[in-house]
């Protein structure tokens, strides 16, 4: 707490000076405009003038006593500046154009230091307030602290050659290079030929109607890259608990009927399978949270805490995108709420480095059409679902649609097409879009390769 004997910190000199070096040479604006904003003078007059300098440099205008002195008067400010002679103290006493990054440098850092201390304020206030919801209390804390963090990353121009030296740098799907995972691989060899795998700070939306299979997909994936390549993963599931979640993984590994495994109607071969592969699964870094409420927030701080103790986090899971909820009062506009939640998902991607796959509910839209192929305007209360995504993917499936009966009628010279999947990537900011056929095995709640096992069938 800020008392009357114990000021903030604040350096009026360096404020001052970063001022009369710009109006001495005013292309030192273009070395410090990326550094120190505005709010971040003390003073209230040199927080004026570097605005108005500020305003001037956009406008293309000189930079200098006079043009200054004019821009603080029109904006009726310069009499409580201290007016001209202002200027010409701070020009005549403190101008040195060489130093004017160092200048601005103190001027953020001490701005960042009385944002701190606000912070801490706002902080002990949470915790006076205290209440039974301690782990809302923690995540408000910490989402103080996240925001002081992220208000320091500028970024700024970068040399070409710098980009070119960290993409040779970060590990790719068949990387030569040691190091942390890159992209992460799907298991599903069309589906990483086409994406070339998930990609760190990617938001991934795999949308599709209810009983298509989002949440075997995502564990699919899950199980992939724990498998494939050691990767650790959390999975937050929200539809269903996590006994459930560990059940339908335990039947795909196995190939064992997931309600015979669920109620324990299993052969004695069958029994030494699921123990097989029982310890094979628990060697996985893959970690789950059941949790029936979810924000963004809460979301945040949970994956800060495990990639700690981890040392990284390399993919994380969320079943399903519209069961989350916003981190502030209840919005009575859900689309806006969805919004707010999809773009938290995209911004938590890039801080935390890591791919998000996220499922999404489709509108009836599909059901209402012919042929029933999603489309990105189906998205169930979208809102900026399709802007914030790098990928969007749908699963389609046509015997959730036509029955056995009616596809022989219609296609006597047709095998039915059960479980046959058409994943389609609709969207693909970095890359191309198509279409990619897996099969279905719905009681072992498993996907496969398609080209794969009809291979091995010839």
């Amino acid at each position: 707490m800020v008392t009357a004997d114990k000021l903030p910190p604040f350096n009026v000199e360096a404020e001052e000076a970063c001022i009369a070096s710009i109006l001495v040479d005013e292309e030192a604006i273009g070395r410090v405009e990326g550094v120190v904003h505005p709010d971040d003078f003390y003073r209230d007059q040199n927080r004026w003038a570097y605005d108005a300098c500020l305003a001037l440099w956009s406008r293309n205008e000189p930079i200098n006593q006079v043009t200054l002195a004019h821009e603080l008067a029109r904006r009726e400010k310069l009499d409580d500046a201290g007016g001209i002679p202002y200027l010409a103290r701070i020009v005549g006493e403190l101008a040195t154009p060489v130093g004017v990054e160092h200048y601005a440098h103190i001027v953020k850092r001490d701005a960042t230091y009385r944002a701190m201390i606000t912070a801490g304020s706002q902080i002990v206030q949470v915790a006076y307030q205290g209440g039974p919801d301690l782990d809302g209390a923690i995540t408000r804390a910490e989402n103080l602290i996240m925001t002081l963090r992220q208000s320091q990353r500028m970024s700024d121009l970068v040399p070409l050659r710098t980009l070119l030296e960290q993409f040779w740098e970060t590990p790719g799907i068949d990387s030569p290079f040691a190091g942390a995972i890159g992209s992460i691989r799907t298991g599903f060899m069309d589906l990483d030929t086409l994406l070339g795998g998930f990609h760190r700070s990617d938001l991934v939306i795999c949308a599709a109607r209810p009983s298509v299979g989002k949440s075997a997909l995502l564990l699919n994936f899950a199980r992939n890259a724990a498998v494939g390549q050691n990767a650790r993963v959390a999975i937050f599931t929200i539809e269903m608990s996590g006994e459930q979640l560990a059940q339908r993984l335990l039947a795909s590994e196995s190939g064992i009927d997931a309600s015979r495994l669920r109620l324990g109607q299993m052969s004695e071969v069958e029994e030494r399978r699921a123990m097989n592969a029982t310890g094979e699964l628990s060697g996985l870094e893959i970690y789950i949270d059941d949790s029936s409420v979810v924000t963004v927030g809460q979301l945040q701080t949970k994956l800060r805490r495990l990639a700690q103790q981890l040392g990284g986090i390399d993919l994380v899971v969320i079943d399903y995108l519209q069961l989350m909820q916003g981190g502030g009062r209840r919005n009575d506009n859900r689309v806006q709420e969805v919004s707010e939640i999809s773009r938290g998902l995209k911004i938590l991607a890039r801080d935390l480095d890591v791919p998000i796959v996220a499922a999404a509910q489709l509108s009836r839209a599909p059901e209402m059409r012919q042929p029933h192929i999603p489309m990105l305007s189906d998205l169930r209360e979208s809102g900026s679902i399709e802007q914030d995504a790098d990928v969007v993917m749908f699963i389609y499936r046509e015997d959730i649609y036509v029955t056995r009966e009616e596809w022989e009628t219609r296609n006597f010279d047709q095998p039915y097409p059960e479980g046959i999947t058409k994943l389609i990537v609709a969207k693909h900011r970095n890359g191309p879009t198509g279409v990619v056929h897996l099969r279905f095995r719905n009681h072992l709640s498993r996907f496969e390769d398609l080209m794969v096992i009809e291979e091995e069938s010839a």
